[in-house]
C-alpha cells in the first residue's frame, strides 16, 4: 500500500462508553402514584462533540425526559452518556458525519437503557424510548443548510 492510500483511509474507533451524569427526580410522589396513569412525554435529546487531544473526541449526549401526568410532573429522568472516540483521516464533512451522527448512534442504546431503568427503580410503568437515527437528522440538518445557502444565493 503505497502513503497516499494510507493517508485517504480513516480511522473511527470507539475507546470508551460511559455514563457522565445520571439524575431522577419524582417531586409528585407519592400522591402522583394515585392518580390515573395518562402521561404527557416531553423528549429532549441534544448531543455534541469535544476535541480533548489530537485524534480523541468525547461527544457527550444529553437526554432528558419530562414525563406529566394530570399537570403534575411525575418524573424527570437525566442521562448524559458519553463516548470517547479517536477520529482521524478524514475530511471535514466526513468528521461532522461521523461525531454527529455515528458516535450519537453508539451512544444512545446506553442512554435509551440508563433512561429505562431510572423509571423502572422509580416504580413508574415501562418506559422505552424510540429510536432515534442520528445520521439522518445529521443528513438532513445538511440538506436544510445547502437550501438555506442556495436560497440566500437566489436573493
Amino acid at each position: 500500500m503505497s502513503d497516499e492510500q494510507e493517508e485517504v483511509q480513516g480511522q473511527f474507533q470507539i475507546q470508551r462508553v460511559y455514563t457522565k451524569d445520571v439524575s431522577f427526580e419524582s417531586p409528585n410522589a407519592p400522591e402522583i402514584f394515585r392518580q390515573e396513569w395518562k402521561p404527557e412525554v416531553n423528549l429532549e435529546v441534544n448531543s455534541g462533540a469535544t476535541q480533548v487531544e489530537g485524534d480523541t473526541f468525547e461527544v457527550l449526549m444529553k437526554v432528558t425526559v419530562t414525563v406529566k401526568n394530570q399537570d403534575k410532573t411525575a418524573f424527570i429522568a437525566e442521562v448524559q452518556q458519553a463516548g470517547l472516540f479517536t477520529v482521524s483521516g478524514f475530511e471535514p464533512l466526513q468528521m461532522q458525519h461521523l461525531l454527529k451522527g455515528v458516535a450519537p448512534n453508539a451512544l444512545f442504546p446506553y442512554a435509551r437503557e440508563a433512561i429505562t431503568d431510572l423509571v423502572t427503580r422509580g416504580t413508574f410503568p415501562q418506559f422505552l424510548l424510540q429510536p432515534i437515527n442520528f445520521e439522518a437528522a445529521f443528513i438532513e440538518s445538511l440538506r436544510r443548510q445547502q437550501e438555506e445557502q442556495q436560497n440566500g444565493a437566489a436573493h
